[in-house]
C-alpha cells in the first residue's frame, strides 16, 4: 500500500473532486477504485454533471458497496454496445467509436436517457419536449436503485453538486450539510442542453453546472475551514494539448478547453489568495500594541482579521488525458470497450501518482495550498 503524505497530528480530510464529462466519467471510476484498496475512503465528495452522479454513488452506499454500485452504473450504461471493436487504435478504432457515439444519439442509454418520440418543434412550447432532445426520467430510477439517499443525507460523507439556476443564471450547490438531496439535486447537476431538460427544484429550474465551471474545486477551496485538506481534483478533459490538423480534432480541442474549466489557473488564484492571508495575519501579529490600539477602528484592518488563514491544501490532480482515436464525441461514446478502457487509465494514473518518489517525499504544507500531477 502507498504511504500517504504525513500531514503531522492532524488527519487530512479526504477530498474528491469530479468534474463533468459523460462517458469520460468512467474514469472517475478507475480513479476511486484504485484510492479505495490503497486506503483513501473520501470524507467529502463534491462533482458536476456525470461527476455529481459518481459521487451520489460513493456518498449514497457504504464503503463495501461503493465499487458494486459504481459497476452496476458503468455496466448498465455502456450495455447499448457490449461487443469489443475489431480494432484497437487507429482509423478503424475510430470509426467504431463514432458509430458507437451515433447510436447513443439515436437510441439513448440504458438506465440514463431516452430520445424523445417527436421533435421538439412538433412540441408544445415551454414543455420539456420543446427545449430537449431526451428524457432523463430513467436515470432518476437508476439513482433511486443504486444510491441510498436516507444514508446519503444522514451519513458521515459530506455530498456537494453544482448546478447553474435557469433563471438567473446563478450558480448554485446542493449540499446535504445545507439540504435534504433527492434524485432531482444529481439530476439538475447534470442536466446539458439542449440534449437534457432543466430539473424544476423548488420551483425553479436547473442546468447542468458544468454551463459555469466544469470543476467543483473552487467551491471546496471556499468552503474549506482550519483542518487540512487532501483533494484528489479528477478532471476528465485536459486544458493541454495540441494545435489540431482537421475540423474534427478542432472540434475536440475546443471542447477538451472549455470543460477543462482552467483548473490549474484557478488553482493558483487561491493560492496567491492563501499567501496574501498567510502574510495580512503574520504582519497583524508583529505590529506593536499601541499601533494595534490606535487601528482597532480601522476598516481595513477589520478586513485583513476577517481574512484569517485557512487550514493547508494538498492537491492530487488526476487527468483524463485524451487518445489518438477519440473525437469531438468522445463524452458520449458509451461503448463497454471505451468505458472500461477509461476505468483502467483511472486506476494506472493513481497507482502511477502513489507510487512516485515525489509522492512519497512529499509532505503536507504548513500552510498554502500545494498542486502535484505525478500520472
Amino acid at each position: 500500500m502507498a504511504a500517504a503524505p504525513d500531514t503531522g497530528s492532524t488527519a487530512p480530510v479526504t477530498v474528491l473532486v469530479l468534474q463533468g464529462g459523460g462517458a469520460l466519467g468512467a474514469y472517475q471510476a478507475g480513479v476511486f477504485e484504485a484510492l479505495s484498496i490503497n486506503g483513501h475512503q473520501p470524507d467529502w465528495v463534491a462533482g458536476i454533471s456525470i461527476g455529481a452522479i459518481n459521487a451520489a454513488l460513493i456518498a449514497g452506499n457504504p464503503p463495501e458497496k461503493r465499487l458494486q454500485a459504481l459497476q452496476a452504473f458503468w455496466h448498465k450504461t455502456s450495455s447499448r454496445v457490449p461487443f469489443p471493436s475489431p480494432f484497437a487504435d487507429g482509423w478503424g478504432r475510430r470509426l467504431f467509436n463514432e458509430a458507437a457515439a451515433g447510436l447513443v444519439a439515436l437510441t439513448g442509454i440504458p438506465g440514463f436517457f431516452t430520445p424523445r418520440p417527436l421533435p421538439p418543434a412538433l412540441a408544445l412550447p415551454g414543455s420539456p419536449e420543446a427545449i430537449s432532445l431526451y428524457d432523463t426520467a430513467p436515470l432518476r430510477e437508476t439513482l433511486l436503485e443504486l444510491v441510498d439517499f436516507d444514508l446519503l443525507n444522514s451519513g458521515p460523507v459530506r455530498f456537494s453538486v453544482g448546478a447553474v439556476n435557469v433563471n438567473t443564471g446563478n450558480f448554485v450547490y446542493f449540499d446535504n450539510r445545507d439540504r435534504w438531496i433527492g434524485p432531482e439535486h444529481v439530476m439538475a447537476s447534470g442536466a446539458l442542453p439542449p440534449g437534457f431538460p432543466p430539473i424544476i427544484i423548488d420551483g425553479d429550474p436547473y442546468w447542468d453546472g458544468g454551463i459555469v465551471s466544469n470543476t467543483p474545486l473552487d467551491f471546496v477551496l471556499d468552503e474549506r475551514g482550519c483542518d487540512p485538506l487532501l483533494v484528489f481534483q479528477v478532471d476528465l478533459f485536459s486544458a493541454r494539448g495540441q494545435i489540431p490538423r482537421t475540423l474534427g480534432e478542432a472540434q475536440q480541442r475546443e471542447k477538451d478547453i472549455r470543460f477543462s474549466s482552467r483548473t490549474r489557473m484557478n488553482t493558483d488564484v487561491h493560492k496567491r489568495i492563501a499567501e496574501l492571508e498567510v502574510a495580512a495575519a503574520g504582519l497583524i501579529e508583529r505590529l506593536p500594541a499601541a499601533v494595534l490600539a490606535d487601528l482597532r477602528d480601522d476598516p481595513d484592518l477589520a478586513v485583513l482579521r476577517q481574512r484569517t488563514p485557512s487550514g493547508p491544501v494538498t492537491i492530487l490532480h488526476l487527468i483524463n488525458r485524451p487518445e489518438s482515436y477519440e473525437t469531438e464525441s468522445k463524452d458520449y461514446e458509451f461503448s463497454r470497450m471505451t468505458m472500461l478502457g477509461h476505468w483502467e487509465s483511472g486506476k494506472a494514473d493513481v497507482l502511477r501518482s502513489l507510487a512516485s518518489p515525489r509522492w512519497q517525499r512529499h509532505r503536507a504544507p504548513l500552510t498554502g495550498i500545494v498542486t502535484l500531477d505525478l500520472a
